[in-house]
């Protein structure tokens, strides 16, 4: 069998979309994923759906106080396994994978195998800590060296690598795994000739919603961060460009926003959005109920579809153009005429479109049975996504909410009616969806047809946030309400400013007694 090939890949540290593009890319195709237990799992949704996801927490051996792993061996035996499989593997590492990852063991275990591999550079904590705090690791004029070193180690060590005099006369220091030596670390710099005021820093949680930074003094920092309970993992920063946190440390100056929805993060804000989904998508078990709707529907196409060779000949026969009765009839394109099964379908949100169209397409159909029947989209964002099946909405009220397609309906249905006796509407809808555009709906006098396209569940494993780290939360739907309220078993904190994404929400915080501002 040919053997696979192994991607280290460096996934950076929060968020997660910190991962570089071409490491997004090879992630996507992998057939085993093994990751670290640090990781912010999130990333690993971006896995195809049949990978194997092995976390190095579930093997044997147990972790370090750092958070990677005592049994070398066993990830090692792991990636050698998969790969002699013949499976495409990527060991997915936090930061940077050359950068005290314990990169060396792995690559040579690979390569007494003869296993090919490869590897994808990441952005590590210490680029990332400055980055997020405000702090340069080099600056003309005050830092013009830089040493990346490990805290983990005992300064006292006597067979140790680091080199604390040659470490201490550098401009900038960063030290990785230092939470835990903090104490020890600033007495041996000082020790070692760095002057006791050295501006110094310790960033906790970088780029996360638990993100702590505490600035001090090298004689002081210890002190200061035990006080304040920073917990790690930690970078621990020492040099005259710690100043600069003051004047240059945008994330704390900048209001936090916990976005619960699942649509794109919102960069170009005022705000930092924290994005983690209360909700997530899932496929049924069952698609028999959509698919017998879709069947219609290309049924219908069909069976009244005419021979359009044979209907070009017959209209032109006598070489004149085509009556103003002809080119109006009904549904008529090209030789093609027929009546739908159904009027309109409305789509509620891009996923509605997704699942709709993915069944469609299974079924050995395309977008051409849906000729003849118009389609509406509750907003941008899933009239967006019906533009990728090449399917421009004819509706998408500018209220992007229920209601707004309930008022646009009032006229579509009052002018379909001057000309037929019914309108038929089918509506792809999650399992918990509301029920008030479809009894709207049917109250203008339509004929509506309710169909389950997809889940909307739980996530598992959601984090326990301190909620008062953030100016504001936005809920995008009652089922974010429900879940919020189902997990954390709380109001949210009465400093923070609550926003509903539409009424129906908006009435299920109340349903609470979230106060929305």
């Amino acid at each position: 069998m040919k053997k696979g090939k192994v991607f280290f890949i460096g996934a950076g540290p929060y968020p997660p979309d910190l991962i570089t593009v071409r490491g997004f890319n090879i992630l996507k195709q992998a057939d085993v994923i093994v990751y670290d237990y640090l990781l912010d799992k999130n990333i690993l949704g971006f896995a195809k759906k049949d990978a194997l996801l092995i976390s190095t927490d579930e093997l044997p051996g147990g972790r370090y106080s750092d958070g990677s792993s005592k049994n070398q061996k066993a990830i090692n035996d792991v990636l050698i396994k998969k790969a002699s499989e013949g499976k495409s593997v990527v060991r997915l590492k936090n930061g940077d994978p050359s950068i005290f990852g314990r990169l060396c063991e792995e690559l040579s275990a690979l390569k007494d195998e003869g296993i090919n591999f490869a590897v994808i550079p990441g952005v590590t904590a210490a680029s990332a800590a400055a980055a997020f705090s405000g702090i340069p690791l080099t600056a003309r004029g005050i830092s013009s060296a830089l040493v990346l070193t490990t805290g983990h180690e005992s300064p006292g060590k006597k067979d140790g690598y680091v080199n604390w005099k040659n470490v201490a006369v550098l401009d900038t220091i960063s030290l990785y795994m230092s939470h835990e030596n903090l104490f020890a670390l600033s007495n041996i710099l000082i020790d070692c000739g760095k002057p006791p005021s050295t501006p110094s820093a310790v960033i906790s949680r970088v780029g996360s919603y638990e993100q702590k930074i505490v600035t001090g003094t090298l004689r002081d920092i210890a002190k200061k961060a035990r006080k304040n309970n920073l917990e790690s993992p930690a970078i621990f920063v020492v040099g005259e460009v710690v100043k600069k946190e003051k004047e240059f440390n945008w994330f704390k100056k900048t209001k936090k926003s916990l976005f619960t929805g699942i649509s794109d993060e919102r960069y170009f804000e005022e705000k930092l959005y924290f994005h983690i989904p209360l909700i997530e998508i899932k496929p049924l078990d069952d698609y028999a109920e959509l698919d017998n709707w879709i069947k219609k529907i290309s049924n219908s196409h069909k069976r009244t579809t005419i021979n359009p060779i044979k209907s070009y000949t017959t209209m032109y026969k006598d070489k004149k153009e085509p009556s103003a009765s002809n080119s109006q009839s009904q549904n008529t394109s090209n030789g093609v005429n027929y009546k739908p099964f159904f009027d309109w379908l409305v789509f509620t949100s891009r996923f509605g479109v997704y699942y709709f169209f993915d069944r469609l397409l299974k079924s050995g159909s395309d977008a051409r049975s849906l000729n003849g029947i118009k389609i509406a989209a509750i907003g941008s964002s899933t009239a967006n996504k019906l533009k990728e099946y090449g399917i421009i909405a004819d509706l998408v009220p500018k209220n992007e909410c229920s209601e707004g397609l309930l008022e646009e309906f009032k006229n579509v249905i009052r002018s379909t009616f001057k000309v037929q006796s019914s309108i038929k509407i089918l509506l792809p809808r999650s399992d918990i969806a509301d029920k008030g555009l479809s009894d709207g709906l049917r109250e203008l006098g339509a004929e509506v047809f309710s169909c389950v396209a997809y889940r909307n569940v739980m996530p598992k494993d959601l984090p326990d946030i301190d909620f008062s780290f953030f100016d504001e939360i936005i809920f995008s739907s009652p089922s974010c309400v429900g879940n919020f309220i189902k997990r954390y078993g709380c109001l949210p904190p009465g400093k923070v400013k609550i926003k509903s994404i539409g009424p129906v929400t908006k009435k299920e915080c109340e349903k609470y007694g979230i106060s929305v501002k």
